[in-house]
Parts: structure tokens; C-alpha cells; sequence
């Protein structure tokens, strides 16, 4: 897995990326303006921050927020962990993150009176539980469902975990949430037509914000 992000107004010329989701203490280590970050249960890799990134990826000027990192740009991160030192390195992620998923099933939540438990459906033959309290859920429609990996309009992470108890992978998204133009200020999921796009597909984001017209 690998997460990308570069936000020049808030963090300077830094890359972001992250491998791992944190699970506690870390300790991170610093060779020629490259910080390694690992967790201290495990030494499992969590990510690197890229000092200077613009001088590796100038290309990196045009970005801001989540960078979905090409192979030959991971290829010249690589060669900058490789000459600083690391042994750990990048492995490009081209997994579509964000796709449209269909609720084959619902329950409630057995500690909750408003979390559902839901098996969606993502491909022809994947079929995920996903922990859900949006008002509008229910059986027999079509959603963006997020991915593990997946970062939201507002740089949450989307992981593997547990609500309440129960396991959740990924997350049922609203239109509030994914922030499509136009939308309007309340909760609830964004049900997808049903001929808008297929299950298991990535969502077209530019198609989405033509969605909602504009006030």
C-alpha cells in the first residue's frame, strides 16, 4: 500500500508516504533529508517523508493534497532510499481506492440502535463488511464505497478496523464527505444511479460533480 501527499502551504517541499496505518509508538530516522518512520511493536515500515521532494519529482509544484505517485516516480524514490541508505523501499499502489460498491445485505449493529452492518458487494466476486450510520443506508443500492488506502477530500485515512466491536473495511461514503460540487449540506450516502457506472468500477469523480446542479 502506498499513500502520497505533498501540501507545500502547510508542510514546505515535503512528500509524504505512507505505507502502514499507525498502531502505537514510532521512532523514525533521518539520512540525507529522507525520514524513515517505523513502528516501534514490530519495526513494520510506516511511510517516508521526502525532504526536498521537488528536486527529486519537480513535477511535484503542480500538486497539492494526495499525489498518486507514477511507477517511474516511485522508481526515483526508490534511488533516493537506495542512496541514502534505506533497504526498506516503495511499491507503487494503482489499486483504485474509491469504487462503486452495491449493499447486497444489512443488519443492525448489535451494540449500536444506529450502526448497520452491511456486506457490499465491490466486484464480481468481492463481497466486504462495512459498518455504516448513515441515515439513508439500506439494501439494494449502489454507493462509493472507499478502500483501505483510500484518502478522503479532507486527508482522513481510510483502514481496516472495527466500530464498536465489529469489523469494518473501508467506508460508505456521503456526498458531503467525497465534497461533490453543488451537493447539499446534510447527511447521507450518495446513492449512485443505477446506469451511472458499474459495480466494482472507480468512481469518475468529474462525472460525479456533475451530479448535483448548480444553485
Amino acid at each position: 500500500m502506498l499513500i502520497a501527499s505533498y501540501n507545500p502551504a502547510e508542510m514546505g517541499d515535503i512528500l509524504v508516504a505512507i505505507t502502514a496505518p499507525n498502531n502505537g509508538d514510532q521512532t523514525s530516522t533521518i539520512k540525507d533529508r529522507v525520514v524513515q518512520i517505523v513502528s516501534v511493536k514490530d519495526q513494520q515500515l510506516l511511510g517516508y517523508n521526502f525532504m526536498d521532494a521537488s528536486k527529486l519529482l519537480p513535477e511535484l509544484t503542480k500538486e497539492n493534497g494526495q499525489v498518486f505517485l507514477t511507477d517511474d516516480q516511485v522508481a526515483k524514490l526508490n534511488q533516493k532510499l537506495t542512496q541514502a541508505g534505506f533497504d526498506q523501499q516503495l511499491t507503487a499502489d494503482h489499486t483504485p481506492k474509491f469504487v462503486v460498491g452495491y449493499v447486497e445485505k444489512m443488519e443492525d449493529h448489535p451494540k449500536s440502535d444506529h450502526l448497520k452492518v452491511t456486506q457490499t458487494r465491490i466486484g464480481a466476486d468481492q463481497t466486504v463488511q462495512i459498518v455504516c450510520g448513515s441515515p439513508n443506508v439500506a439494501t439494494g443500492i449502489k454507493v462509493v464505497v472507499a478502500r483501505p488506502g483510500a484518502m478522503m477530500p479532507d486527508g482522513k485515512l481510510i483502514w481496516p478496523g472495527a466500530l464498536m466491536g465489529v469489523e469494518s473495511d473501508g467506508m460508505l461514503c456521503g456526498f458531503r464527505e467525497l465534497r461533490m460540487k453543488n451537493a447539499p449540506d446534510k447527511k447521507g450516502l450518495w446513492i449512485i444511479p443505477d446506469d451511472w457506472q458499474e459495480v466494482g468500477e472507480a468512481v469518475d469523480f468529474a462525472k460525479a460533480d456533475t451530479f448535483f446542479p448548480a444553485n
